[in-house]
């Protein structure tokens, strides 16, 4: 309910979310962010976490869950509201988007989330950072590491080099012969080629860097050999140069690939760039790089720990690769080992801000180690290690200079700027895009600024107003009290084989070494957890959901709501998801489909695009709530007219996305009356039913 000025202080009987939810105008603003969240929500893109959700939306979910109808929905929205006196709670926090959008609103917020890495992340989003504290502790590292970075990042002339470029080589199974893995011997191109049709080659024999066109088709190098365009590698075969073929990973034999550095990207003094091979030079100074490392190892900091069988981690162990520090070359050892060493030692800085400097130097990381690759011309350089979401072996790796100058990708320096001082300006001043007209528009003065004092357990008194509870830990079991929130609004993991705990330890392996914040868990080797939830089987993801979601039913007021987002491709996740639901006393009192992550990404474990979430709305059954609907059939027909509605408004709803919502809608239905209920008879229907909507909205 709210008063005239716009302050909510409790949840209505009958809410937008469940009866009159703006998904198409929420959808419009989510497309408009989707495409660059770093930009406009860059609290909550200081470090890399996974499956970041849209701030957009979930600010949309707060203000629809206090609101009874579209209109007042969106006008709370696009005006200054308030949510004062309101606790929301995020069992799920991820990246944080919850906490903050609920931040903003004047809630009191609560996150848990299982991964400590994720809690960094989400640190980083609300703590209040003085700017002239955070400039200074940058300044003195700058002087304390830069300078020996700098000079182990140059070229005989004492340029600059800002990137170094290898090739893995393994060995023929048949005759031995070494084989560089080049998949192309165009090693740099622009990203618009046709464009700028101007290309670096290499020579695989001798390692001649030579100017071409990205399009050619031989050529001859400058000590005589013949060059083709295609590498040995196609695929995951190679072909030696005897013409022998076999799989790389077979031919690696349970080892990492043998690196070879073939060409470096170097900076003048004009601020031009220019390619050039490798020289003896080139090859002494990572030699001395190597000796360094080897003297100086107890006063650096470097990853520890190894590889565990997963999902996630399988293929780069099939590659060979068995410790964190197999990631990187010596090099990078060394230069990282420096900075990491210097932030560790950090003194007579506040620990917000030295905080802040070492999830800055771990989200470094991710663009400074032997599985990041060259992206080209024309766009930022260095393509990251995730950009696939899995550990990814890369057979032409990058190189970068990890301190970096005002040219370089991925550096240190420059994500001091763009995300550290992006995400401090917006915190002091938040943003919002909201609709005006037909064009999606950046507001200030909507939100509250976002710097709170944090608490990392439940205070005897209260959470007072202005400060946010965020804690690592298995959310189901909180020291949260009974019915003392108003909203559960989260973002769970869905039932597929991306366990982001497998790739979150790439980080956990530094950030253990460098100790921060209080209670990081420093003595675990892993940041896997028996209590995760993500699963790819149902009976364990129905269980492990259903002990969180019975947490979230006993801290939730009587009259509060639980919402959530999910988007799944496999018809046993919304079955698991459905009955874990019911066992927890939760009855699902609506589902709308609502605008997801990004346009371009795949249904999770399917091959379907998506472009839609769905937003599960539930209620206590104790409380009597009203379920959407008790038949299957009449559920599938009001999810597919919400469907058709955002169709007419230019949203796009792809296959997946119909499927997902619509099996979504069906089984809802059961959470009303489980006990008379066949839910695997239900989910058949619902199979059904998405199929048939799916041609008609498809047409």
């Amino acid at each position: 309910m709210t008063d005239r000025s716009g302050n909510f202080s409790r949840v209505p009987p009958r809410t937008a979310l469940e009866y009159d939810f703006p998904a198409a105008e929420l959808s419009r603003i989510g497309e408009h962010e989707s495409w660059r969240k770093e930009v406009h929500r860059p609290a909550t893109s200081t470090h890399k976490w996974w499956a970041k959700r849209l701030g957009s939306i979930f600010r949309g979910i707060l203000t629809s869950a206090v609101t009874e109808d579209r209109l007042a929905a969106m006008d709370a929205y696009s005006t200054a509201t308030s949510l004062d006196g309101m606790t929301v709670f995020d069992p799920f926090a991820g990246s944080g988007t919850t906490v903050v959008e609920a931040a903003k609103l004047g809630a009191r917020a609560v996150g848990w989330d299982i991964n400590p890495v994720a809690t960094l992340t989400q640190r980083q989003a609300v703590h209040r950072w003085d700017s002239s504290e955070l400039k200074r502790a940058f300044t003195f590292l700058e002087a304390s590491c830069r300078p020996e970075i700098d000079r182990v990042h140059r070229s005989e002339s004492g340029e600059t080099v800002l990137y170094y470029f290898w090739a893995g080589v393994a060995d023929c199974l048949t005759c031995g012969v070494a084989t560089r893995l080049f998949s192309s011997h165009v090693f740099s191109q622009h990203a618009y080629p046709k464009r700028i049709p101007d290309a670096q080659i290499v020579c695989p024999e001798c390692l001649d860097i030579i100017p071409g066109t990205y399009d050619f088709e031989s050529l001859t190098c400058r000590n005589g050999h013949p060059v083709k365009r295609a590498g040995a590698v196609n695929r995951s075969i190679m072909t030696c140069p005897h013409g022998h073929a076999s799989k790389v990973v077979d031919a690696l034999g349970g080892r990492p690939p043998h690196r070879e550095m073939f060409a470096k990207l170097v900076l003048d003094s004009h601020g031009k760039k220019r390619y050039e091979p490798i020289t003896r030079f080139d090859r002494d100074l990572y030699a001395e790089c190597s000796e360094l490392l080897r003297e100086k190892q107890d006063r650096l900091v470097t990853p520890r720990g190894t590889l565990d069988d997963g999902q996630n981690t399988r293929q780069a162990i099939r590659w060979g690769f068995q410790e964190w520090r197999q990631f990187f070359n010596d090099r990078q050892l060394y230069s990282l080992g420096l900075l990491g060493a210097a932030i560790r030692d950090l003194k007579d800085v506040d620990t917000a801000e030295r905080e802040a400097l070492a999830a800055l130097f771990s989200g470094t990381l991710e663009f400074n180690n032997m599985f990041c690759s060259f992206k080209g011309e024309g766009t930022g350089a260095v393509r990251h290690m995730f950009s696939n979401h899995v550990l990814k072996p890369e057979r032409t790796p990058l190189e970068a200079h990890p301190w970096g100058t005002p040219a370089s990708s991925g550096s240190f320096s420059t994500l001091f700027q763009s995300r550290l001082m992006r995400a401090q300006a917006y915190k002091l001043s938040p943003f919002d895009q909201v609709l005006a007209g037909e064009q999606v528009q950046r507001v200030e003065g909507l939100s509250r600024p976002i710097e709170l004092t944090l608490f990392d357990e439940w205070p005897h008194a209260g959470l007072p107003e202005g400060a946010v509870y965020l804690r690592t830990g298995d959310a189901s079991h909180t020291d949260l009290p009974d019915a003392s929130v108003d909203l559960v609004i989260t973002d769970p993991p869905y039932m597929d084989n991306v366990h982001y705990s497998e790739l979150a330890d790439f980080f956990h392996a530094w950030l253990r070494e460098i100790v921060p914040f209080e209670h990081y868990p420093v003595t675990r080797d892993t940041t896997r957890d028996v209590g995760e939830v993500q699963s790819a089987s149902p009976e364990e993801f129905q269980e492990a959901i259903a002990r969180v979601w019975g947490e979230c039913a006993r801290v939730l007021k009587a009259d509060g709501l639980l919402a959530f987002t999910f988007h799944q491709a496999r018809l046993t996740g919304w079955v698991a998801l459905m009955q874990a639901l019911a066992d927890a006393g939760l009855v699902v009192s609506a589902v709308r489909p609502v605008k997801g992550e990004m346009t371009t990404s795949v249904t999770k474990g399917g091959k379907e695009p998506s472009n839609l979430d769905a937003v599960v709305v539930c209620r206590k059954r104790s409380a009597a709530a009203r379920n959407m609907m008790t038949d299957p059939r009449a559920a599938a027909r009001a999810g597919e007219l919400l469907l058709s509605e955002l169709q007419a408004m230019e949203v796009s709803v792809g296959a997946g996305d119909i499927r997902s919502v619509i099996r979504g809608y069906v089984l809802a239905t059961y959470t009303a009356h489980p006990e008379g209920v066949d839910l695997l008879a239900t989910a058949a229907l619902a199979d059904e039913l998405a199929t048939e909507c799916i041609g008609r909205l498809s047409r």
